[in-house]
């Protein structure tokens, strides 16, 4: 793969010499220091000892929501340093964990929270189960509450940072049922007794620590619990919409670098008379491309508000189900034009590969597409005022 030019962002992560995007204005030294090879662990550490993960959230605090403008900052800083798997990593935190995490107001949960905001510790998400992971009334981990203890039972599959975390945020049923209000969200410290982790089996995701983890009869103090009981699967709503709009800004974020590097070589890559940017079909491709990141960051600018201040689950699934049809269009028309090259480690084939998570983490396509059908009244009734969120 040739070297690209120090103004053009690589497609895949550059020799640590090579390529990085200038510091002194973003204020993202912090991360240029880190390796290439840097892991998520190690990229939240450098972002907290270097207090800018709470850039993330409005006045910097966690409980006062969070800043479209931070947490695309954010993002789209560590996409253009760090692997995929590791940005994942910080992605989850951010979006999701912290923000959950900071509904405890016991003395365990509000440490722990300072711990992760200042990168000393990585907070793993379980809410996936063992069970299909978008039907989360269907899970089978187990809280049970008494007077002053809780007993947490139970395994959770493909939770991102599980090799890493010091503590895990667990989505468990405390009665039986399928209602919103069974479920109800614990704080489990990963070294308790009858906590066991094991990594995932995948070569794409290993920077991100996922991995699976195992809860046998795990007995803590009552404190444990985060937030209400029964208002887990509510809380759970709210944040996944944040999550989901931190999807879109990463995968406009992903696309843009993509397409430069793509650019690059293409205009620089001999072919007849010109080069292969001077083919007509390969122009065109490239512009539909173009043509669907800016769509997809439209998108993310009207919704962005809606999601981070009303929750809106509507706007969520449309930058959810729009950044994984993006992503995947984009990262597979730039692998067909990069052609034998993009078979290399680390090239765009590679990366295609781990960017199918964007169609399928925090919610299938096609379950978000269920939840745009769901809406479809309120959303055709929105495209009749021009201007206007539906």
């Amino acid at each position: 793969m040739p070297e690209p030019l120090p103004q053009e962002p690589p497609v895949a992560p550059p020799p640590a010499d090579d390529g990085r995007p200038p510091s002194a204005a973003t204020g993202f030294a912090a991360l240029d220091a880190l390796p290439r090879t840097a892991d998520g662990a190690q990229v939240w550490a450098a972002l907290g000892r270097a207090g800018l993960i709470t850039r993330a959230y409005r006045d910097g605090t966690v409980g006062t929501g969070t800043d479209p403008g931070g947490l695309a900052d954010l993002l789209t800083a560590v996409d253009a340093r760090c692997s995929l798997a590791a940005t994942l990593s910080v992605s989850v935190q951010l979006a999701t964990a912290l923000p959950v995490l900071a509904t405890g107001r016991a003395t365990v949960a509000r440490r722990a929270l300072e711990r992760a905001l200042t990168g000393r510790a990585t907070v793993a998400l379980a809410a996936t189960d063992v069970t299909a992971g978008t039907d989360l009334t269907a899970l089978r981990t187990q809280v049970r509450i008494e007077d002053d203890v809780l007993e947490v039972s139970g395994e959770k599959n493909w939770i991102a940072n599980t090799t890493t975390a010091e503590s895990f945020l667990v989505l468990a049923r405390h009665r039986a049922g399928r209602h919103f209000t069974d479920f109800t969200w614990v704080l489990v410290p990963a070294d308790a007794p009858g906590v066991t982790v094991r990594p995932a089996d995948t070569a794409l995701f290993a920077d991100s620590g996922v991995g699976h983890v195992a809860f046998e009869g795990v007995r803590l103090d009552r404190d444990h619990v985060l937030g209400r009981v029964g208002f887990g699967l509510p809380l759970f709503a709210r944040h996944i919409a944040t999550e989901r709009l931190a999807g879109a800004q990463w995968g406009v974020a992903l696309c843009r670098r993509i397409l430069a590097g793509t650019h690059h070589r293409l205009s620089g890559r001999p072919h007849g008379a010109g080069t292969l940017w001077d083919q007509p079909a390969v122009r065109q491709r490239f512009a539909a491309c173009l043509l669907r990141v800016r769509e997809l960051h439209a998108l993310v600018a009207e919704c962005a508000e809606p999601v981070v201040a009303q929750y809106d689950a509507t706007a969520a699934a449309t930058l959810k189900a729009a950044a994984g049809a993006t992503v995947n269009h984009v990262l597979t028309e730039c692998g067909q034009l990069w052609g034998a090259a993009g078979f290399t480690t680390g090239g765009i084939q590679e990366i295609r590969a781990q960017a199918a998570l964007f169609g399928i983490g925090g919610g299938a396509n096609e379950v978000v597409l269920g939840m745009l059908a769901d809406a479809a009244g309120s959303v055709l009734a929105g495209l009749e005022r021009p201007g206007t969120l539906p």
